[in-house]
């Protein structure tokens, strides 16, 4: 397997996989509690998908604008480094949240690292690998997924077994985030010229086929919702330390399905094309949606946090890897920072409808899900001759 997927690989695609399975290590074991940390501390439906929301829309802004920047001073390591050190400092401030208000604020500022660092990031995985984006794209996406693996794992073990309060968890969880940052120092970006261009005029340059799919990408995102809805609706059927446990355990198999299929689906894509593949992923997860409307007991949880898993390894990697596809390279990273923002933007409304409907009845939250994510692969079938125009796929 090692020889089958790792041979031929950029050095840079192994160092951004190490620096993100070790600040996935430090994230994961955040995000499986985060939800019921909320609740704890008061937080209802509406809040969870707005605290989801803003975790992802804060820095949808960051995200384009440092693509562009990125593009315009010719540098992205700058972006990377000062992005992952954002995310570690709100990480350490989390731990001391007091109220759901201090977790709001904490979390989407730690999101806005995110947003300094995703799309330059992913420029750099993109100029790594040019002829075998799909492959590189999905060995990085596999390598940040093991890391949740390990994270969750970690949290069940010290929350199970140790007695760990939420606090501790993070506090330990901000620590493996500043060692998370040792790798980056190695990485190496390839020297280019800064681009003369403004923002306006990078947007506009992008073409029919990228903006189009970017269109239908934003739509996927409004289904999209939060992680922590699937997780409260599990915890729902439980009682006891198991209430705590359970949805632990079924975070930890959502991502060891989503790390051992990226690569594989990432491969796939890059034979198959990638339209055909990101459809699949829009169609799994409209079927998860309705398995969480009817699902009452363990191992209906245990299939569907699976195919959840799935859904996510077809989809992230290769939306990634579709966008460089469209993209020119001089304007790579505005390309992706301007994915990244659209979907971003999608979160905070996907977040606030699906809490909106949570607290009507949890079911409706998991319908709306399963019904908007119809309409990006009628687009996709609708844009069909467009994306024809794309070389390969």
């Amino acid at each position: 397997m090692k020889n089958r997927y790792l041979s031929g690989i950029s050095r840079n695609i192994i160092l951004l996989g190490i620096v993100s399975f070790l600040n996935d290590i430090s994230s994961e074991m955040i995000m499986p509690i985060l939800p019921m940390f909320l609740t704890a501390l008061g937080g209802t439906g509406l809040v969870i998908g707005l605290v989801g929301g803003l975790m992802e829309s804060a820095s949808s802004i960051l995200k384009v604008i440092s693509g562009y920047l990125s593009d315009k001073i010719g540098k992205r390591k700058i972006f990377v480094s000062f992005g992952y050190l954002t995310s570690a400092i709100c990480k350490l401030f989390l731990a001391f949240s007091k109220i759901w208000q201090h977790v709001l604020v904490f979390s989407s500022l730690e999101r806005v690292g995110k947003g300094l660092r995703t799309a330059p990031r992913d420029a750099i995985l993109a100029d790594s690998m040019p002829q075998e984006r799909g492959r590189g794209f999905g060995i990085h996406r596999a390598m940040d997924t093991s890391g949740a693996i390990v994270g969750s794992i970690i949290v069940f073990l010290l929350f199970w077994f140790f007695g760990f309060d939420f606090k501790s968890i993070i506090i330990i969880a901000a620590i493996l985030a500043f060692i998370s940052l040792i790798p980056l120092y190695f990485v190496k970006e390839k020297k280019r010229e800064p681009q003369n261009v403004t923002l306006k005029i990078g947007l506009k340059n992008l073409s029919r086929p990228l903006k189009s799919f970017i269109f239908i990408s934003f739509i996927f995102a409004l289904a999209n919702f939060s992680y922590m809805f699937f997780i409260l609706r599990a915890q729902e059927f439980f009682t006891g330390k198991l209430s705590t446990g359970i949805p632990i355990i079924l975070y930890v198999l959502f991502n060891i399905f989503y790390a051992l299929f990226a690569i594989p689906f990432g491969i796939l894509s890059d034979k198959i094309g990638r339209k055909k593949a990101i459809i699949l992923g829009y169609l799994l997860f409209s079927l998860t949606c309705l398995g969480f409307i009817f699902s009452h007991s363990l191992i209906t949880f245990v299939i569907l946090f699976s195919l959840y898993g799935l859904m996510y390894a077809i989809v992230d990697g290769n939306q990634r890897a579709f966008i460089s596809d469209l993209s020119q390279e001089e304007l790579r990273a505005t390309a992706l920072g301007t994915f990244h923002t659209a979907i971003g933007l999608a979160a905070l409304p996907a977040g606030l409808i699906a809490g909106f409907f949570w607290q009507i009845n949890p079911s409706i939250t998991f319908i709306y899900g399963a019904v908007v994510s119809i309409i990006p692969v009628a687009l996709f079938l609708a844009f069909g001759e467009t994306f024809k125009m794309v070389k390969q796929f």
